[in-house]
């Protein structure tokens, strides 16, 4: 297993040869509170080559757990969410999958993950090994409301993994307009 800091990548399947399904796990530990606790929410979004979502069906979350191609879908939660990605099955026009989470208004107010101490992103076979791991910063978040984890990417033939822990003071809002998702 290999730990990533920011900006560092990891071949996958080049250095797994016949690896087609993966788990990624995204996690995080927060503060208790007595009061009202951010609400974090995870996404994965499958972009095309110019870096945007090829559309909304291409949007896996809470409401929508099934890419529109059966290739990308929430499962178990041997973390706080896991996503299985089937590379077989992503269609060639989508060139990465960004992975993020972002702290939900609607649920219990306006909040930050200033809460939050501890957050990873990892990449498992299907059986659970671990084959990347990344911790991700939680200084200087008082005010990220959003929060990229890592992306899935393609590279010539083989699909690669980067560790990214980007965060938005402008929450969902902020990740729509970088990414094109229309809300």
């Amino acid at each position: 297993m290999a730990s990533l800091v920011a900006g560092a990548n990891a071949a996958l399947t080049g250095e797994n040869p016949g690896l087609d399904h993966v788990v990624v796990g995204l996690g995080w530990d927060a503060i208790p509170s007595r009061g009202p606790q951010a609400e974090i929410v995870p996404f994965a979004v499958m972009c095309d080559t110019s870096g945007e979502a090829v559309s909304n069906d291409h949007l896996v979350y809470f409401n929508q757990l099934v890419s529109a191609d059966s290739s990308v879908t929430f499962v178990g939660d041997g973390d706080q969410e896991q996503i299985d990605v089937q590379f077989s099955l992503v269609p060639a026009e989508i060139s990465k999958i960004i992975f993020f989470a972002h702290v939900d208004p609607e649920f219990r107010g306006q909040g930050t993950f200033a809460s939050v101490r501890s957050a990873h992103i990892r990449v498992a076979t299907a059986d659970n090994r671990e084959l990347v791991r990344f911790e991700l910063s939680m200084s200087n978040v008082d005010t990220v409301t959003a929060m990229i984890f890592g992306e899935l990417y393609r590279h010539r033939e083989d699909w690669k993994f980067r560790a990214l822990g980007q965060g938005y003071t402008s929450g969902l809002a902020g990740v729509a307009k970088d990414y094109g998702i229309s809300l």
